[in-house]
């Protein structure tokens, strides 16, 4: 795999949860996510409250509470579809049911997959990077904390379609670009996890998610709708 060694690749994961207790959610994803075989967990961003999107004067609005999101930096040695099947198992364990949620709705766990390695792909099930990480403030500032100096991967998209440019695009240039378009100050920050709650959850033996390709009628695509099958708004 492009990227690839003995070690594994660098994985970037954007976490986001507004059901239950989300600091103990989030708790819990990270530990199953480092208990994943393949995965090692290298370091975990801050915590930060974000209100759902759409905003609230959209017609596609969602009243609910606002999301806790973080950004989990890791290595590992799984290819992007192993990866992508892993974390739709971890969703549904925490709590997600993709048949009955309502678009842009709650989450009780939601897991998008930024980046991984070099890859560079954009298919029915999976694009990477993650389409929208330019666009999205909650992603953006966790992910410089635990990415400094990080750059998307090059897209190769002669149509210029959404997404990161084909020379790459810098971390800190999308933020810098994103908050002189929009203002970014409804990104608090909440803590660390360290000062959640901890709650072990074993992982299933078994597969309990749907495929990445599940559809729901009316709705897009939902490995489609999040570029990853994933903080998923």
């Amino acid at each position: 795999m492009s990227g690839s060694d003995d070690a594994g690749v660098t994985v970037l994961l954007g976490l986001g949860a507004n059901v239950g207790d989300p600091m103990v959610q989030l708790a819990a994803a990270v530990e199953l996510l480092d208990d994943l075989d393949g995965v090692t967990v290298e370091e975990v961003s801050s915590v930060y409250a974000t209100p759902p999107w759409p905003p609230p004067d959209d017609p596609r609005h969602v009243p609910q509470d606002d999301f806790r999101n973080l950004v989990v930096r890791a290595r590992t040695t799984l290819d992007p579809d192993a990866l992508l099947d892993a974390t739709l198992e971890l969703e549904a364990l925490l709590g997600r049911d993709r048949t009955v949620e309502q678009r842009w709705g709650p989450r009780p766990m939601d897991i998008d997959l930024l980046v991984h390695g070099d890859t560079v792909r954009d298919d029915e099930r999976l694009t990477l990077p993650h389409p929208r990480i330019a666009e999205r403030a909650f992603v953006l500032v966790p992910l410089l904390e635990v990415w400094p100096g990080g750059v998307l991967p090059a897209r190769h998209d002669p149509q210029g379609t959404e997404g990161p440019p084909a020379e790459g695009l810098r971390v800190t240039a999308a933020l810098t670009a994103l908050a002189a378009e929009h203002p970014i100050d409804d990104v608090l920050l909440v803590g660390r996890l360290e000062e959640a709650p901890s709650t072990h959850l074993d992982r299933p033996d078994g597969p309990v998610a749907p495929p990445a390709g599940f559809r729901r009628p009316g709705t897009e695509d939902v490995a489609r709708e999040h570029g990853a099958g994933g903080a998923g708004r």
